[in-house]
């Protein structure tokens, strides 16, 4: 089986703004942004989409997950963390105690009044595990916090660590199950 994941593009919002589960457009036409994404999925060998993408709700996945396949399966669990009273707000501007009290325990603390890193992990995990039950590859457009919590779950390591992975913008990850292992195809293509 195969796992898809790929990191909605650049999108229009100011450099330094927590915009988590903010619906933020992307910042260049969804179609333009498909099509060079088709092209490099098909560069790299991925396996062809077969049963429609996978998205968050949020518009700067649903959008390119809609060109790149028609009919999309929306899913509110693919949804990026819920920062709470901090969304939309610059992160400079947020008290940086509150900040640091977020870091000091990040899997379980709120100060922000949303999701703890746990409560995100549970929702995307339940998605995966009623998701990818067989062997047929499933594509995802989603954010970054979702393919990096996936990363982890899947491949065995601490969320901490997996959320420090550089991910770019319009990033491609492949996940390949082999003999019931999931191992990690492609990082940030």
């Amino acid at each position: 089986m195969d796992l898809i994941l790929i990191r909605h593009p650049e999108v229009a919002v100011d450099a330094g703004v927590c915009y988590g589960q903010t619906d933020v457009p992307l910042q260049r036409d969804a179609r333009d942004l498909a099509s060079a994404l088709t092209a490099r999925m098909a560069a790299l060998n991925v396996p062809a989409c077969a049963d429609g993408w996978h998205a968050s709700p949020l518009v700067r996945c649903a959008s390119l997950a809609r060109e790149l396949g028609g009919d999309a399966h929306i899913d509110t669990r693919l949804a990026e963390l819920h920062f709470g009273a901090w969304e939309g707000r610059a992160w400079d501007s947020i008290d940086r105690a509150l900040i640091d009290a977020w870091a000091a325990d990040i899997e379980h603390a709120r100060p922000h009044g949303g999701e703890s890193l746990a409560q995100f992990a549970q929702r995307v995990i339940a998605w995966f595990d009623e998701t990818c039950t067989d062997e047929r590859a499933v594509h995802v457009v989603a954010h970054g916090g979702v393919v990096r919590v996936l990363a982890a779950h899947l491949l065995g390591v601490a969320r901490e660590t997996a959320l420090q992975w550089p991910l770019d913008f319009g990033a491609i990850v492949w996940f390949r199950r082999v003999r019931g292992q999931w191992l990690l195809a492609r990082w940030n293509a």
